[in-house]
């Protein structure tokens, strides 16, 4: 698990599993993203096609240098999809 972002508005963790055991030798890692909206308090976790597309679009939004509002306006544009309750144990 790596922390990846941290604002104010958002926290942003990179989750790798390990394949499963019944996967070819050369599967891919199950890992994926979870991101944090802290005022909503909700969260989610994407994998597969969903976290590369996110992976894409944070890799081609830090090629302009953003700012951390740019950032964040990246990452909102994911949180239609935020259903889950953050839940702090």
């Amino acid at each position: 698990m790596h922390m990846l972002y941290n604002s104010d508005s958002f926290t942003v963790v990179q989750i790798d599993l390990p394949p499963e055991a019944s996967a070819a030798p050369d599967a891919d890692s199950r890992g994926g993203y979870e991101i944090v909206d802290k005022f909503a308090r909700k969260e989610i976790f994407i994998h597969g096609v969903l976290a590369q597309s996110f992976k894409s679009g944070v890799e081609a939004l830090i090629r302009s240098e953003p700012s951390e509002d740019e950032i964040d306006d990246f990452i909102e544009g994911f949180t239609s999809l935020l259903q889950q309750p953050l839940v702090l144990h």
